[in-house]
């Protein structure tokens, strides 16, 4: 059997895959206001690779007019507008031939109804895209992992392990499953996700990410009273023990910094750490407040030779996620590959 691994987010990418929202029962009132959000994360990735965003039937026309010509619109039946989580998950073997792991989707522990056309849209984006597709059973969201590209996969026990994600697998059987589909030798658990992100039950894309081999970005609020103060400390504990699976400690880059947003007469977190990896940038979610630039100024460092460029995302944060929560990259294959 051919050995196919996960690339890690910074590897070069052929571009970007997105969904337009159109879903009303999630967005109510600020729908108008996400689709100018998704609009502008779709123009800033733009800037540094292509962008494919894909409309449910009868609202490509909408999408190209909103997002303008340089972002490339087609279309295939949707639910739902989250493609970190329902899209595949796109794997390399050691010749550079690509194929993408078909996780199954169940909307976050069946939250939102309908969902099937979101748990086949892998199917049909892989298809599309002439990409041979790898099935897997497991239910698994991208947003859920975080991994190195060189054999390391970090992901929260709050999401992986919740009853209503795969009750009928146990932790290790997780972990192989893990380990087998996306071609990495270790798995280092953190406790928590987000307290307040009852969304997704705690992705990790919300409280830490990979910056480069052995270098992992946290959220650290530096607010005791912040309701993740003591948790993600004990997640940073766990990275401060562990090692990769290289065997190298890890390099960890706090983000103190946190960002909250008036939306809808809700006030919503604005999670810094929920950011997409472009070729030769970063677009990072942000909410229009004095904290902004103290955070892009953190991540720049952790990204070293790559433009960060914010892109204000209230009304995303609003529906329960974040720029990468929107993205999906699609890493280069080798030529004829």
């Amino acid at each position: 059997m051919t050995a196919f691994r996960m690339p890690a987010e910074w590897s070069p990418h052929e571009g970007c895959l997105m969904a337009w929202p159109t879903r009303p029962d999630l967005w109510d009132e600020v729908l108008d206001d996400v689709k100018e959000e998704y609009a502008n994360v779709a123009r800033a990735i733009a800037e540094f690779e292509p962008v494919t965003m894909v409309a449910p039937p009868g609202h490509g026309d909408e999408a190209r007019a909103r997002c303008g010509a340089d972002i490339t619109a087609i279309e295939l039946p949707l639910d739902d507008s989250w493609f970190r989580d329902s899209a595949p998950l796109f794997v390399l073997d050691g010749e550079g031939r690509r194929a993408g792991v078909d996780f199954r989707f169940n909307a976050w522990g069946r939250k939102h109804h309908p969902y099937d056309s979101d748990d086949r849209i892998s199917a049909l984006l892989l298809e599309h895209l002439g990409v041979e597709r790898i099935p897997s059973g497991m239910i698994l969201e991208g947003g859920a992992i975080t991994v190195d590209g060189e054999g390391t996969l970090i992901t929260t026990e709050q999401c992986l392990l919740h009853p209503n994600r795969n009750p009928g697998m146990n932790r290790d059987e997780i972990e192989a499953e893990l380990k087998s589909q996306l071609g990495v030798h270790k798995v280092v658990w953190l406790p928590y996700g987000g307290l307040l992100d009852t969304e997704t039950d705690g992705h990790v894309d919300g409280v830490a990410a990979f910056a480069a081999p052995g270098k992992v970005v946290v959220s650290l609020p530096d607010d005791a009273d912040h309701p993740d103060y003591a948790r993600m400390r004990a997640n940073r504990a766990v990275l401060e023990a562990s090692t990769d699976a290289e065997g190298r400690p890890f390099e960890i880059v706090d983000v103190p910094q946190t960002a909250y947003a008036a939306v809808a007469g809700n006030e919503v977190e604005v999670s810094y750490l929920n950011y997409y990896v472009a070729n030769g940038g970063v677009v990072v979610p942000v909410a229009g407040v004095p904290q902004d630039e103290e955070a892009l100024a953190v991540i720049a460092a952790a990204y070293p030779g790559r433009k960060v460029v914010g892109v204000r995302a209230a009304a995303i944060a609003f529906g329960g996620g974040g720029v990468h929560c929107i993205t999906q990259q699609v890493p280069v294959a080798r030529p004829g590959a």
